[in-house]
């Protein structure tokens, strides 16, 4: 009797065990299924998870914007593999053939949309902020610049050629004080480089100068062969008392003022960064230098040059004296038609 009811029980309960396993199998089967299955995207949109927003919350916002159907199967979906529950928050990219367990797993691991600034070098920092005024997805803040001299401990108020120019990669809403904080750091390690490395017979006495005349070296070539003459030519100059005589830091001095042209009145104007009637270095730098300006302005070329002006193909021709300057001067620019 005993031997039979437990065959009845055993008969009873196997068909409802077999259901349940084939009920647990399908279930299982048909989420894997639905996770594989492409968003409804024809192109490229943005996604922005809020801060707060649930899994479930997302799953909704995506059936509501016809992307998937059935968005109830996320929440057992998630049970399947709880970690695609944790989404990060940020600006994401959909792309058309992603599948939704593709989408999760982006949000999972927060592989936000990247963005990237460049700051060129040569430029200055009006130029660069207005670069940045245009910059989509980077929160602005009020004299960014002087705030991070100020974090750093910098209370000259003198931004200009403090920054190193590269190109700097943030997600959507990161700081901008963030951005520049990582360039302000490169140029300090970099010109700390430099300035221990420098050239023992450089005429210069901190490595604020360094900064000032690597500016100038940026600003008068950018051509990499000729960047350690120029910053012979300047360094020369310095040796002998003479004036620096170049043509951007009059630029700079005018600021606003120049329209593509330099003028003799312009070169006679006394300002506070007309070489041609200082004597000296300007007071701050008049761009940002690039690391090879910085390397070629603590290393000067071991030549006697003292003058060069431009052939108008990006070289120039140097001289160590005036009369082979003034033949160079009326070959390639007072005779240019």
């Amino acid at each position: 009797m005993i031997k039979t009811l437990k065959i009845f029980i055993l008969a009873s309960v196997i068909p409802f065990f077999v259901v349940f396993c084939l009920g647990g199998y399908w279930l299982i089967s048909g989420l894997i299924t639905y996770q594989k299955q492409p968003l409804q995207l024809t192109e490229i949109q943005t996604l922005t998870v809020e801060p707060g927003t649930t899994v479930i919350k997302l799953a909704q916002q995506l059936e509501q914007q016809s992307l998937i159907i059935d968005s109830w199967k996320v929440k057992y979906l998630v049970k399947l593999e709880p970690k695609l529950a944790n989404i990060k928050t940020g600006l994401y990219q959909m792309i058309p053939g992603d599948t939704l367990e593709a989408l999760l797993r982006r949000l999972y691991l927060g592989q936000q949309v990247v963005f990237s600034l460049t700051l060129i070098e040569g430029k200055t920092i009006a130029e660069w902020q207005q670069t940045l005024a245009t910059t989509e997805h980077l929160a602005q803040e009020t004299d960014a610049f002087n705030q991070v001299l100020l974090n750093h401990g910098d209370t000259s108020g003198l931004p200009e050629g403090k920054f190193y120019p590269e190109t700097f990669h943030y997600h959507a809403d990161d700081s901008l004080q963030t951005i520049l904080n990582r360039s302000y750091t490169m140029m300090q390690e970099s010109l700390a480089q430099a300035w221990e490395g420098r050239d023992p017979d450089l005429a210069l006495s901190s490595p604020y100068e360094l900064l000032i005349i690597a500016s100038i070296i940026e600003k008068e070539t950018g051509n990499p062969e000729e960047r350690d003459w120029v910053s012979a030519v300047f360094n020369n100059r310095l040796k002998k008392g003479m004036r620096l005589q170049t043509d951007p830091t009059v630029i700079y001095g005018m600021g606003e003022r120049y329209k593509g042209n330099i003028t003799r009145k312009d070169l006679r104007e006394t300002t506070a960064f007309n070489t041609y009637k200082i004597d000296g270095l300007p007071p701050t730098p008049i761009a940002a230098p690039s690391r090879a300006s910085l390397f070629a302005a603590a290393s000067p070329a071991k030549v006697n040059y003292l003058y060069f002006v431009s052939r108008n193909d990006g070289s120039h021709v140097f001289s160590s004296t005036l009369r082979a300057h003034n033949n160079a001067v009326n070959e390639f620019q007072r005779n240019r038609k």
